[in-house]
């Protein structure tokens, strides 16, 4: 996709008769830049740039819809995948072992969180990479947005990515996705011991169709796992994950009382206040059926 995105901005670039070097200075970049797209070689291209070369050769947005092409193939197969199936997910069910999920991390967040990969390839890959980031999060907002279901551990919380202004943002902004009906945030204590999902992050995405994948994820390696029957091994999985975190409610004090920087001094409640707490939700909903956090499991949405 490189290529064919080069190829075409030489042919663009050929018609209307301009220079590497004219073109460059209606993208603002230096001629040796665009003899890098041309040729593929090099970092890929920003959306910043495309959406500059787009306009400087009339493209009509071709390039600007080519780049999301080019952009994945700066990620391996397997991550390239996930990410096809979760555009297209109507129910996100996530585990987060070490950071906040992608789909609800501030932009500082992001960066922070990117920029610790050993083999990042510059500042231009990185913001390649923050703006797909970003671009993904629109969906939440969409008409056809998933329900989104995200269980934190509790090292998630502990650990200040970027320090401690932007920590305290990426809390808020958790604390504010949590209000939307359609997004449930739990936390995963430490008292709850060991688990198996240790070994790095678990994703669920049901389909349209009603089918369900897993992934799973670590620092650096992901696989998708398509099977029923492995699938079904890691809905239970989850399942138990979601029955050991704390409800709701309570993740979302954790979470406010970690933002106000008093979280190790305070106590975590007791297993039988948990349980509590979800049987008084259990009441308060009406009788339906809850799982875990005391809040109804999501199902498919309604038809219209």
């Amino acid at each position: 996709m490189a290529v064919l995105f080069g190829a075409r901005v030489r042919r663009l670039r050929i018609a209307a008769g301009l220079t590497q070097s004219e073109l460059g200075a209606l993208a603002h970049v230096v001629s040796s830049r665009i003899t890098q797209i041309e040729r593929a070689s090099g970092a890929k291209p920003t959306l910043e740039l495309t959406r500059s070369l787009d306009v400087a050769l009339g493209a009509d947005e071709l390039l600007i819809e080519l780049w999301p092409y080019v952009y994945r193939e700066a990620f391996p197969d397997w991550s390239r995948r996930f990410m096809e199936y979760a555009e297209r997910a109507v129910i996100i069910r996530q585990y987060a072992a070490h950071v906040v999920p992608g789909l609800l991390q501030t932009e500082d967040y992001a960066r922070a969180v990117l920029s610790l990969d050993a083999l990042l390839d510059g500042e231009e890959q990185l913001e390649e990479r923050l703006s797909a980031r970003m671009g993904r999060q629109e969906r939440l907002s969409s008409p056809d947005r998933p329900e989104l279901w995200v269980i934190l551990d509790e090292a998630v919380l502990r650990r200040p990515i970027g320090g401690s202004a932007v920590m305290r943002k990426q809390l808020v902004r958790l604390l504010d996705a949590a209000t939307e009906h359609h997004i449930t945030v739990q936390v995963l204590p430490f008292d709850q011991g060991g688990h198996e999902s240790m070994g790095g992050s678990l994703t669920l995405l049901t389909m349209p169709d009603g089918t369900d994948v897993a992934y799973t994820e670590g620092a650096d390696y992901g696989q998708l796992i398509e099977e029923p029957a492995d699938v079904s091994r890691y809905t239970v999985i989850y399942d138990r994950l979601r029955a050991a975190a704390l409800p709701p409610l309570m993740s979302l004090d954790v979470i406010r009382s970690t933002m106000e920087g008093n979280y190790r001094g305070a106590n975590l409640p007791s297993r039988s206040d948990r349980r509590r707490l979800a049987q008084e939700q259990l009441q308060q909903s009406g009788g339906r059926r809850l799982r875990g956090g005391g809040r109804r499991v999501p199902g498919r949405r309604p038809r219209p």
